[in-house]
């Protein structure tokens, strides 16, 4: 398998339709509105990848950022990240096997053995200060990196994802079920919230609303009309 089929899938996006909306993220209770294009998304996922590279990561890379916060926009580009750059991604916390540790803003410390980068979560992107040592940030640090795609070549049958529950390789990747229509997505588990607002909508074509957080029914549904969403809730 010359790279991650969904990799593939995002970069072909990128060239028949870079400027289409792919991912709009929402956190009513504080206000907090991203939308990312296509081609958005795809510079974050290649100066992340950049990024692993400069750190020399070519292994497991642990996320319990995607535990905590399952619909941010930050956690969903990572494990894209990882694939793109050939390596697997973990759900969780890391194992013996990690290289690198991706956490959230709250109290972040390093973790031994791994390279720590936290992520603000910040709508606009912005990064962290005042880390501890041994701690990177990661808006800081992707910034700083070219955004020039380059593909790992990945095996089919290699490790892509791992949770509590469950794994899939690169091949299963593919075999999410696309989504050509604009999608609500109210953040569950890692893997199903990660299928449903970025997996499918790269693979068939659609975008994803992804709203984080309490709110009301009234004003879901008034997001939903604004939002032109045409799809079910997922």
């Amino acid at each position: 398998m010359p790279e991650n089929p969904i990799v593939r899938a995002l970069a072909l996006r990128v060239r028949r339709g870079g400027a289409e909306p792919l991912l709009t993220w929402y956190r009513p209770e504080t206000g907090g509105r991203t939308e990312l294009s296509v081609r958005t998304v795809a510079n974050w996922v290649d100066k992340t990848a950049n990024l692993l590279d400069d750190l020399g990561v070519d292994g497991t890379i642990a996320g319990p950022v995607s535990v905590a916060h399952p619909g941010h926009w930050m956690s969903l580009l990572w494990p894209l990240a990882a694939w793109q750059h050939g390596c697997g991604y973990r759900a969780g916390e890391p194992d013996g096997t990690c290289e690198l540790v991706v956490v959230g803003p709250q109290d972040p410390q390093p973790h031994p053995g791994a390279t720590t980068i936290a992520c603000s979560l910040h709508p606009l992107g912005l990064g962290l200060r005042d880390l501890p040592d041994g701690v990177l940030d990661f808006s800081g640090e992707a910034l700083a990196q070219p955004d020039a795609h380059g593909a790992v070549p990945v095996e089919a049958s290699g490790v892509a994802w791992t949770d509590a529950a469950q794994e899939f390789d690169h091949a299963a990747t593919g075999l999410v079920t696309p989504r050509p229509d604009r999608v609500l997505v109210r953040p569950s588990t890692p893997w199903a919230t990660l299928a449903q607002a970025l997996l499918g909508p790269v693979l068939g074509g659609g975008s994803a609303v992804v709203v984080e957080g309490p709110v009301e029914a009234d004003a879901l549904a008034r997001l939903t009309a604004a939002e032109r969403v045409t799809g079910p809730v997922a």
